[in-house]
């Protein structure tokens, strides 16, 4: 064992390696000085807009009922039963959940009555790393979904490994792996980029793909905005008018060839704009949102009681003169004594679950 060390000593003790070492030291220290916020991460790039303003992840159809038992909240323990009828997402009409949260540990299962399986874990290595995993099964379908990500962050950056249906038994690495990296410039300013590496089957041959974004976050507005290589343009910009109020602006344009344009001599532009708002009131909340293409969307978020939570959705569709309507009542029990907890607990002396 001695022998081993005294072989590595020849590449870590010589001049050579301890100028590396320095300069790397040097560099540490100067960049620490900077005190630079950490950016986020490339998948949450524009989650203000996205993921809190606009209606995307919220809209639905139809008619749902949510019904969730609290067994714990630390660790968080709760099962959900969901019933829908007329909705027009893929969502079965009886979904039976279950989750489990700690500090360390996250785990989540969804079982449809139409068979369809989705499960999630995620383990928090420590502070920075994250490893989740996601498996779907399909009823009827061939080839299910597995989804392997790494996420670490950094005091000042934020980098990304991702894996779609990984595989070596073909002879060769096939599957879609996704990396990315966010790094800040400056206390606002962030630029990073996006590689993809796919391979469908040993009989295809692999496909690259690079995009680049950046983020610039003001006192109380932040723009975002991202490259891809398939020649999709988007950019974001997000501003809080109030302490109850925010509002945003989604752009997307995509220059993709066609027959009839390739005649023209250049490539069809297809874009969309949406512009949204959210309002929070004490006991509910209203989002609503117009967009290029002729939509008008509205959710009002309504709780009427502790337990006991209302939502209604509609969107208008002028250019195919069509309408849908969604209503959905959400009721959470708990026994007096986790209530009485969750409302003691201080969320800011906590470690998040690793969602």
């Amino acid at each position: 064992m001695s022998d081993f060390s005294s072989s590595l000593s020849l590449f870590t003790e010589n001049p050579a390696a301890a100028v590396i070492k320095d300069a790397f030291n040097s560099f540490s220290e100067r960049r620490a000085q900077l005190n630079l916020p950490n950016p986020g991460t490339v998948d949450n790039l524009a989650r203000e807009v996205q993921k809190e303003v606009m209606l995307t992840n919220f809209m639905f159809s139809g008619i749902r009922a949510d019904l969730t038992k609290v067994f714990g909240m630390s660790p968080l323990f709760r099962v959900s039963h969901a019933f829908s009828m007329g909705s027009s997402s893929s969502m079965a009409p009886y979904n039976l959940s279950a989750m489990y949260g700690s500090p360390k540990v996250f785990m989540q299962g969804n079982l449809g009555n139409d068979g369809n399986l989705a499960a999630v874990g995620n383990y928090r290595w420590n502070q920075a790393l994250v490893t989740k995993a996601n498996a779907q099964i399909m009823s009827g379908s061939q080839q299910g979904l597995l989804q392997l990500d790494n996420d670490y962050t950094g005091a000042d950056f934020s980098a990304s490994l991702k894996a779609f249906n990984p595989s070596c038994l073909e002879g060769g690495l096939t599957g879609i792996f996704v990396g990315s990296y966010l790094q800040s410039i400056t206390p606002g300013l962030a630029l990073g980029f996006e590689a993809i590496w796919q391979r469908q089957g040993m009989n295809a041959r692999p496909e690259t793909a690079l995009s680049y974004c950046a983020k610039y976050k003001g006192d109380n507005w932040i723009g975002t905005a991202q490259l891809q290589a398939q020649g999709t343009f988007s950019a974001t910009y997000w501003r809080r008018l109030s302490e109850r109020v925010e509002a945003g602006v989604d752009m997307n344009l995509t220059f993709a060839p066609s027959a009839a344009a390739m005649m023209m001599g250049g490539p069809s532009r297809e874009g969309t704009t949406a512009i949204g708002a959210k309002y929070d009131f004490r006991a509910s909340s209203v989002r609503a949102q117009v967009d290029s293409a002729g939509k008008v969307s509205c959710l009002l978020e309504k709780r009427i009681a502790m337990p006991i939570s209302l939502t209604f959705a509609g969107e208008i569709d002028q250019v195919k003169q069509t309408a849908k309507v969604g209503m959905a009542v959400s009721l959470e029990i708990a026994g007096e004594e986790l209530m009485e907890q969750q409302e003691s607990m201080d969320a800011t002396n906590m470690v998040p679950p690793p969602f």
